[in-house]
């Protein structure tokens, strides 16, 4: 069974900073693409960033470029999103996502609360 399980979400000041984990189980995880979305109250989920099976990361929201880094630990299963300097607007719930480098079926986690008060 595939499970992707978020942690690290909470509340937090403007201009802080939090760690998202993402613990992942239920299959080979160095095989998969991983990336992580998140969804504002009234809005549609929206890409944050990705980072390839081989630990290469691509794009990702212009918002959040020079703030957010993904990373990866594939001896953990795990992947991360650094978020620092965080804003009002970054609040949302965080998605993790899986899916094979060669496509198929998408994997989804159950999401993580991140609140920024200002």
């Amino acid at each position: 069974q595939v499970q992707l399980v978020e942690s690290g979400g909470g509340l937090v000041q403007a201009g802080g900073s939090l760690r998202l984990s993402c613990a992942v189980s239920g299959l080979t995880f160095s095989a998969f693409d991983m990336r992580w979305y998140r969804q504002a109250p009234g809005k549609e989920r929206e890409l944050v960033a990705l980072i390839t099976s081989t630990g290469t990361s691509i794009g990702g929201a212009d918002s959040v470029k020079g703030r957010f880094t993904i990373s990866r630990d594939n001896a953990k299963n795990t992947v991360y999103l650094q978020m620092n300097s965080l804003r009002a607007e970054d609040t949302a719930i965080y998605y993790c996502w899986a899916q094979h480098r060669i496509g198929g079926y998408e994997y989804w986690g159950r999401g993580t609360q991140v609140t920024v008060s200002s």
